[in-house]
């Protein structure tokens, strides 16, 4: 049985770890309740987490004793343990300020003194608390039960060679048996095996158990935009296609995973009339040193977060409008019901029905956050998610452990999800090397 001593951090980000540690040993210094109880009264993510933090451990509380340890669901207990001074005494004279990360460290360091029996890990999501840790002789860890391995994250789509004559037959029928397993809505190109440059691309069909082929985009394109490469045409069809009701895309800055996803929802909401209302949403994380507080009403000062959205809304009106001689704004078409920006702070709580609904910079966004979005979806939605976990501003995940990676392998298996991961950018050359080499 070992002893798990858990950070603040592990807490605010998943109050559910507390049952996540099978038959073993929680550990919770009493400073670690301090400092959840100081965000309590936040109206976020945090505040919310931090307050169901509380709810459990005072559910836990009626078992019995939290000082002497109640026994877990999984077999294991749970304790609080009190700080003393003396536990300052064993720690190196640099981490001897009193902090709380210090008080925490010298809590571990105590318990694995005390128990040389038993395996003594501390959990934080605090980078620099593991190396401090690590260095006094601590076995720190991530926490990492929702971590997924970046390297080796689902991407949606592959490349098989096949014999010559089933390229033929792929076009001549329209359709083929699927040459190996595939995921749900998985995309392949199949290439001919004398010949690379005889192929096709295709999407696997789960219902019908072949691989068919990729939807050929109109002639008008969709409003005004058109793919630029395979995986965009990937990209297109799962967009548009209304029986997949949740779409990952990810890919790094100028892949056009953004510009894609509204045009398809400015097509189906205001071309088509398949949902009621393009929503799109993003995260307020600043890139940088952040500016303090915006003068002004609610939507100015939401103007400087949500204006990436609002340019690329108005690059493809702008193109549209060129093509149907009309004007029509995207501050008309979001006086008209057809069209709204907005931060996610205000999405937990509703319901949405018949929506376009994009969350943008989602690679921002915890497991946990990821979770309450997806389950607003309401009847007759489609959820297009999109973000580069490589590009990430929130400082509690990282490329692993991100809401957008999570869910891209949670779904990878589900028929009404579909996932693509773009690598080509076609912002502009400049920006493309500014991707591959900086």
């Amino acid at each position: 049985m070992k002893n798990f001593i858990l950070d603040t951090n592990v807490l605010l980000h998943d109050p559910q770890s507390l049952f996540k540690f099978e038959d073993n040993n929680i550990i919770i210094p009493i400073t670690v309740i301090e400092e959840v109880d100081r965000f309590k009264k936040d109206m976020n993510e945090t505040g919310r987490n931090a307050r169901m933090v509380s709810r459990i451990l005072d559910s836990l509380r009626e078992k019995g004793s939290l000082a002497g340890g109640v026994t877990m669901p999984g077999g294991g207990t749970l304790r609080i343990e009190m700080f003393s001074e003396k536990y300052y005494k064993k720690l190196p004279v640099d981490l001897r300020v009193d902090n709380g990360d210090n008080r925490i460290i010298a809590v571990a360091q105590d318990v694995r003194d005390r128990f040389p029996d038993a395996e003594t890990i501390f959990v934080t999501k605090d980078s620099n608390l593991r190396i401090k840790a690590d260095a006094i002789g601590l076995i720190a860890e991530d926490y990492e039960s929702d971590k997924v391995d970046i390297q080796d994250l689902y991407s949606g789509t592959r490349t098989i060679e096949v014999p010559a004559d089933a390229v033929d037959r792929f076009y001549g029928q329209g359709w083929l048996e699927a040459p190996v397993t595939l995921a749900p809505n998985e995309f392949i190109t199949i290439v001919d095996s004398t010949n690379a440059h005889h192929s096709a691309i295709c999407r696997n069909d789960l219902v019908n158990s072949r691989i068919v082929p990729v939807r050929k985009v109109p002639k008008e394109g969709i409003w005004s935009l058109f793919p630029r490469n395979r995986e965009q045409s990937f990209a297109l069809d799962v967009l548009m296609d209304d029986s997949i009701k949740l779409v990952t895309l990810v890919g790094k800055a100028g892949t056009g995973k953004t510009l894609l996803a509204i045009a398809a929802g400015l097509h189906k909401t205001a071309e088509e009339n398949v949902y009621n209302r393009l929503l799109v949403s993003r995260p307020v994380f600043p890139m940088g040193k952040d500016i303090g507080f915006l003068p002004g009403d609610i939507e100015e000062k939401l103007t400087p977060w949500m204006q990436p959205i609002f340019d690329n809304v108005e690059l493809l009106i702008t193109g549209h409008e060129s093509e149907k001689r009309h004007s029509k704004g995207y501050k008309e078409l979001m006086a008209m019901g057809l069209l709204d920006i907005e931060p996610l702070t205000y999405i937990r709580g509703r319901s949405i029905p018949n929506q376009y609904l994009i969350v943008d910079e989602a690679q921002n966004l915890t497991p946990h956050e990821i979770k309450t979005i997806v389950t607003r979806v309401g009847e007759g939605t489609k959820i297009v998610l999109t973000g580069d976990p490589y590009q990430i501003d929130n400082p509690y995940v990282d490329s692993s452990s991100n809401g957008l990676s999570y869910l891209v392998e949670k779904f990878k298996g589900e028929r009404i999800a579909a996932h693509v991961t773009l690598t080509k950018g076609e912002r502009s050359e400049l920006a493309e090397l500014a991707a591959n080499l900086l």
